[in-house]
């Protein structure tokens, strides 16, 4: 069952907006276009997310526009009896006020003609930057409407400046609503995460030919089953060493008796995604080295979840999460201690890199890779250099963000071990990556994803079932 959000929630978070604007500010947030995919057929549309968090409607062409003072103007698709048979049921301008809670709305075609008019005598016009392509042209062109006025005493504003720069941070922390959507949506995922382990290892059983787009239909399967919209992203359905591609996508490559299966999959629910990675054995049954590798892969986890809560910065799960790492990979003889030296000398030098090459989490919400800054804005002028040592180049270091209750973020750990010399060929081809979605809390994080088990034994026993 979905989530209903009351319109008083989106009303709320254009005050919130407006005040930040100052009083003769103005804001101009247009959803994202329709785009074609070939010869008269589109695209599925997907609402921008700006636009969304402050509207809750999910119509293509329109555009929202608050003003300082607190009023709020909608224009959006007109009613269109033609039309709505061939596309579907528009709201229309009329009926828009009283459904969304705006001030007033007019015809999306009136844009160019209303927006010199709600600028005027403005000081600054807010608007996101470098996301929706023309629009800042589009912004020119109305500034030189009033331009055209100022001789009848009307004032063009000077200033322009970038809406992200609030939105993100309004966004970064999730309230009530968004937090119970996003909950409802990791409890679909993870039952699809499920549904696919379950099949692989009914299918091998069976003797069948199993492809990876056969789990990439059970993922599908469940997530429409249960009111998912779509995807939150290309799902990552990955048998065997294709598990070592990190965004490989689901194919038609075989899935063996004796593999790994890395499934990389959450769905979109009313506009929040939800990220859950598991790796299970094709068959149920995880050989000696998978169990070894995976085993410290979720140990690495586990640290990154203890490194997690309130009062922590974003970096601290990632740099728990390579502590264990680096000494997980010297103790399995993934690297040679006579090179690599100890598990601080690994960190140092980045010599996990070679099996670990990305970063332990991500923001999440309404985008799977959510807006908002990783540095903390207090401390944004306290900058330091290193070298990197795999690199040489010189990285610029700022403190990192500091956890908050109700932040959302991903932990995922993962491991990658491609063929090479040196490496132990028992584990050649391995690819393996845990992730979970995460909600800060006072005392901790809330693990919104376990709804899909974890651990090799409890995924074993839910294979065999």
């Amino acid at each position: 069952m979905n989530i209903t959000v009351p319109a008083a929630v989106y009303a709320q978070r254009r005050a919130r907006l407006a005040d930040q604007l100052g009083r003769d500010g103005i804001a101009i947030i247009p959803t994202a276009p329709e785009r074609q995919r070939n010869r008269d057929s589109d695209f599925l549309f997907r609402h921008d997310s700006y636009f969304y968090y402050l509207t809750g409607f999910t119509e293509p062409n329109a555009c929202l526009v608050i003003s300082g003072d607190g009023r709020t103007t909608l224009f959006c698709q007109p009613k269109d009896l033609e039309r709505e048979i061939w596309d579907g049921y528009r709201l229309g301008p009329a009926a828009a006020p009283a459904a969304l809670g705006v001030d007033a709305a007019h015809a999306s075609g009136d844009l160019d003609t209303q927006l010199p008019r709600l600028l005027e005598n403005r000081v600054c016009v807010w608007y996101p930057f470098a996301i929706h392509s023309g629009l800042a042209a589009r912004v020119e062109g109305w500034l030189n409407a009033v331009r055209a006025r100022v001789r009848y005493g009307a004032l063009c504003p000077a200033e322009q400046n970038d809406l992200c720069t609030l939105l993100d941070e309004m966004r970064l922390v999730k309230d009530a609503h968004e937090q119970a959507i996003m909950r409802r949506a990791s409890q679909i995922s993870a039952g699809a995460h499920i549904r696919a382990m379950q099949r692989s290892a009914r299918m091998l059983r069976a003797g069948e030919d199993m492809r990876e787009y056969h789990l990439d239909a059970e993922l599908l399967h469940e997530f429409r089953q249960h009111g998912s919209q779509y995807p939150a992203y290309g799902s990552i359905v990955a048998a065997g060493a294709n598990a070592c591609v990190l965004h490989y996508r689901a194919d038609t490559a075989p899935v063996r008796d004796g593999e790994l299966v890395l499934i990389d999959a959450g769905c979109e629910l009313d506009g929040y995604a939800s990220d859950i990675t598991r790796t299970f054995p094709a068959n149920g049954r995880f050989t000696g080295p998978q169990r070894a590798l995976y085993g410290l892969v979720l140990a690495s986890q586990e640290a990154a979840v203890a490194a997690t809560r309130a009062g922590a910065r974003f970096t601290d799960p990632h740099d728990a999460t390579v502590a264990v790492l680096a000494q997980g990979m010297l103790d399995l003889g993934l690297l040679d201690r006579n090179k690599a030296g100890t598990a601080q000398d690994v960190i140092d030098q980045r010599a996990y890199f070679q099996f670990y090459m990305h970063r332990t989490g991500h923001w999440l919400g309404m985008d799977v890779h959510d807006c908002g800054s990783y540095v903390e804005p207090g401390e944004v002028g306290q900058v330091s250099q290193r070298k990197d040592p795999l690199s040489g180049e010189m990285i610029t270091n700022r403190p990192s963000r500091v956890l908050r209750p109700g932040m959302v973020l991903t932990i995922e750990p993962g491991l990658y071990v491609r063929a090479a010399a040196g490496v132990p060929e028992a584990f050649h081809n391995i690819g393996i990556r845990i992730e979970d979605d995460a909600i800060i809390t006072e005392s901790g994080c809330e693990l919104i994803t376990r709804g899909v088990p974890v651990k090799a034994d409890e995924i074993e026993a839910l294979m065999r079932a």
